[in-house]
């Protein structure tokens, strides 16, 4: 890599940039292989009638996102804009807490409607003693999965939503303030204008979260006539073995991503929005706060009772886990594949984003950014899978190569949203404080950890603990190398499920919550001030 290809007001950062490339070909590479191990399969395995109906699969799949993604970005500009609003005791503690949405593993959020919403749930049985008959299993089919998802991504969406709201100038509410703009005027003059560039890329981040969805579906599908191609892959693989049915699927949901990744290629990118909310002074009138009022109130209620009820019910059951030596197991292999990933997550993404930094070839910082997006391209099952097709071919035990893929394929999982993170404010130092590094003679050592380092604390806390959270919750990747000698918590909870344990995947669910909360509020702040200590 030539000089050449560096800005003059940039840092020269030549092996920065070397070690990019390297890293993007790398990523490149193991996607093409994992591609590859796929479309052999498909050429070599012998023709057979398919189980499973694909335009089905693919009808449901996108009737499920696209109705998911309608009804979160509807229910996130409402929540956004009920928080943009209200001032009241503890509101940083309740957008703390829809921001945390993001890394609650859906196996936990599933578990939590079962429990409110389920045949035994808390309004089946109010009702019963109320009206002496139950109100029905509504937690199941369509209507739960996308109750699940919603719960999910409309809070992510209003996080991010607020902090476009949150953004707009001092100076612009203050002539709306003058010309009297009651809450719908302001809404279609201030507010919209301030969202809607946002909007798109983001219905196709939650469209392709929710096309990919694992656990929510695998738990509270009710049948195959609500299965996505995700599940059924899993099911091809680890119950039927139809390795041309699995590799088939594999295609047809690797080809639809793609489809909506280019279209949304083009879409200006969505930060991540998980810090503080420093909000507006701006009173509607009494009759837009009861609204709003109204609106927040069960938002919070459809978010917090899911939550609430996984620990009433881990409480209830009397964590009797903890006496199993297969829970210590799958609590330490959880946690130190969850470290590994996050750790190599959050590598890739500062090797890529300081490189991405360092040059304004435009053709060059696309190249570099495609890596981020493999997940996206290739989901959790579908990468799993290939994983489990190279080691098969390769004459390798799936148990010997289980902890690589493991860690491997779920830090690729949350890399969009750990370069999302990082990526932004490397950018900006690069360019702000270029001159001053250029004019002292820094090192790329000495640049990282006397200038980058410090002003990444808090950023660099979030990602590791995204990818922490992530990988955690993960039960996609695990669900094709799961064995009773290699399980995670997600992994354990499921098998508990499925044999009827419920006090034992209760207990489960609550710890995992527990785990995902502590690491998402403590790490940020720990990092902090490990940088601020340093600086």
């Amino acid at each position: 890599m030539s000089t050449a290809s560096i800005s003059a007001h940039l840092p020269p950062r030549p092996w920065r940039i070397r070690a990019a490339v390297l890293l993007a070909c790398a990523i490149g590479l193991l996607i093409a292989a994992v591609l590859g191990a796929i479309l052999a399969a498909a050429a070599g395995e012998p023709t057979a009638p398919m189980r499973a109906d694909i335009w089905h699969l693919l009808r449901m799949t996108s009737i499920q996102a696209g109705l998911t993604t309608i009804l979160s970005l509807i229910v996130g500009i409402a929540l956004a804009w009920c928080l943009n609003r209200l001032r009241f005791p503890g509101r940083g503690l309740v957008v703390g807490l829809f921001s945390a949405a993001i890394v609650t593993p859906g196996i936990v959020v599933a578990f939590g409607l079962l429990s409110v919403w389920g045949r035994n749930g808390w309004f089946n049985r109010a009702s019963e003693a109320l009206f002496g008959a139950p109100i029905g299993n509504i937690a199941f089919g369509l209507g739960g999965i996308l109750f699940a998802h919603v719960v999910l991504d409309a809070a992510f969406a209003a996080r991010v939503l607020l902090a476009r709201l949150d953004a707009i100038p001092d100076a612009r509410l203050k002539i709306g303030q003058s010309l009297g703009l009651g809450p719908l005027r302001r809404f279609a003059l201030i507010d919209w204008p301030a969202i809607a560039g946002t909007i798109p890329g983001l219905a196709a981040i939650i469209f392709l979260i929710a096309f990919t969805s694992f656990p929510i579906v695998l738990l509270l599908g009710g049948g195959p006539a609500n299965q996505t191609l995700e599940v059924a892959i899993y099911a091809a693989v680890r119950q039927d073995f139809d390795l041309r049915g699995a590799v088939l699927l594999a295609l047809v949901q690797i080809a639809a991503c793609s489809l909506v990744i280019l279209a949304a290629s083009a879409l200006p990118p969505v930060p991540t929005a998980l810090g503080p909310s420093a909000g507006q002074r701006w009173r509607d009138r009494p009759a837009a706060q009861a609204i709003q009022w109204l609106l927040l109130a069960i938002c919070l209620v459809a978010f917090v009772a899911p939550l609430l009820a996984v620990l009433a019910d881990g409480l209830a059951a009397g964590f009797g886990v903890l006496g199993q030596p297969t829970f210590w197991r799958s609590a330490a292999t959880s946690l130190t594949i969850g470290s590994g990933s996050a750790l190599l997550s959050v590598t890739l993404a500062i090797a890529l984003g300081m490189g991405r930094a360092a040059t304004d070839i435009p053709l060059l910082r696309t190249t570099l950014g495609l890596p981020v997006f493999a997940y996206l391209a290739v989901p959790a099952v579908v990468l799993s899978f290939g994983f489990f097709l190279l080691v098969r071919n390769a004459g390798i035990a799936p148990g010997t190569a289980a902890p690589f893929v493991v860690v491997v394929a779920n830090a690729l999982l949350s890399l969009p949203f750990v370069a999302a993170t990082l990526g932004p404010p490397l950018d900006a130092i690069a360019r702000t404080r270029g001159k001053l590094i250029r004019s002292l003679g820094l090192s790329g050592s000495r640049q990282f950890r006397a200038i980058e380092y410090p002003l990444l604390g808090r950023d660099l806390g979030v990602a590791l603990a995204l990818a922490f959270c992530f990988s955690l919750g993960d039960l996609g990747v695990i669900a094709l190398f799961g064995t009773q000698d290699f399980s995670t918590l997600p992994l354990m909870m499921y098998a508990a499920l499925g044999s009827y344990r419920s006090n034992d995947a209760a207990a489960i669910a609550a710890i995992l919550l527990v785990l995902v909360t502590v690491a998402f509020v403590g790490l940020p702040r720990l990092l902090e001030r490990l940088a601020h200590a340093r600086a």
